[in-house]
């Protein structure tokens, strides 16, 4: 059985600081998800944090990475610039990412969305309801047409995100606003799936329906073709390659062989 590898990144920073969220997760939220993701036979899951060297990704991890989950909230601007290039470059290169709950303000996300990514919010523990829009997706699979999360935060529309390829989720919440909840995307050669539920004061990660979501997302996203070496790539062709015989005429502004403006 061939394994998917999956790198969990998490701040950190909220399970050292606060005592509910170090209650809820001692070892971090980011290790109870993977924990649950090594549960399942085809996925092998380990962590990367905000505060190891180079953030815990240093060179050749992503390499070695097939998804990505991401999440953050309180320290986005920490996220050093050079790890957000090597994490959009994976993707565009065919790495997938998982982006979860406030990890939809964090750098990479927000990059490979090109958008603000805003949307409203409310911290009152309130219900959510999750309702499937996609039956038939494989992130949907063996899950019911609607689960519920007794506490979370509230997310509210407007979401200021590109056109999803799919939605897969939108929540209903218990003061009545709604939110698309699990929305997909191809960034270059790589899947990209955002799922909102996940503040950290409430126990959503240790949820059966949660960790579901999580595994199939994985699967969706992981992209078994070989990376592309150089997804920004822009090569001049040469003339004398193009498949079909042309006479170079006109002026131009690079000589042969030259890279050219970008």
């Amino acid at each position: 059985m061939v394994q998917i590898r999956v790198t969990v990144w998490g701040e950190n920073v909220h399970e050292r600081s606060n005592a509910t969220v170090r209650g809820l997760y001692p070892s971090g939220m980011h290790q109870c998800i993977a924990d649950a993701l090594n549960a399942a036979p085809d996925i092998t899951a380990t962590t990367a944090t905000l505060d190891q060297p180079d953030h815990g990704l240093p060179p050749g991890r992503l390499d070695a990475t097939d998804v990505l989950i991401w999440w953050g909230h309180c320290a986005h601007a920490q996220v050093r610039d050079d790890i957000v290039d090597q994490v959009c470059n994976a993707v565009w290169s065919g790495m997938g990412a998982v982006f979860l709950h406030s990890a939809h303000f964090s750098k990479p996300f927000k990059r490979l969305m090109g958008t603000p990514c805003n949307l409203t919010w409310r911290e009152a523990g309130e219900r959510e309801r999750l309702w499937l829009t996609s039956r038939s997706h494989p992130i949907a699979a063996d899950l019911p047409d609607h689960f519920e999360l007794e506490q979370e935060e509230m997310y509210g529309e407007p979401f200021g995100i590109p056109d999803p390829m799919e939605t897969v989720f939108v929540s209903w919440f218990q003061g009545g606003e709604v939110f698309r909840s699990g929305c997909t995307w191809k960034r270059g050669a790589g899947r990209v799936f955002y799922f909102r539920p996940g503040h950290e004061t409430y126990p959503t990660y240790h949820d059966a329906n949660i960790q579901r979501v999580i595994a199939n997302a994985v699967r969706w996203a992981c992209n078994p073709a070989p990376r592309i070496p150089d997804p920004s790539a822009a090569p001049n062709v040469p003339v004398e390659t193009a498949l079909e015989p042309i006479t170079e005429r006109g002026p131009k502004l690079h000589t042969a062989g030259e890279g050219g403006f970008r």
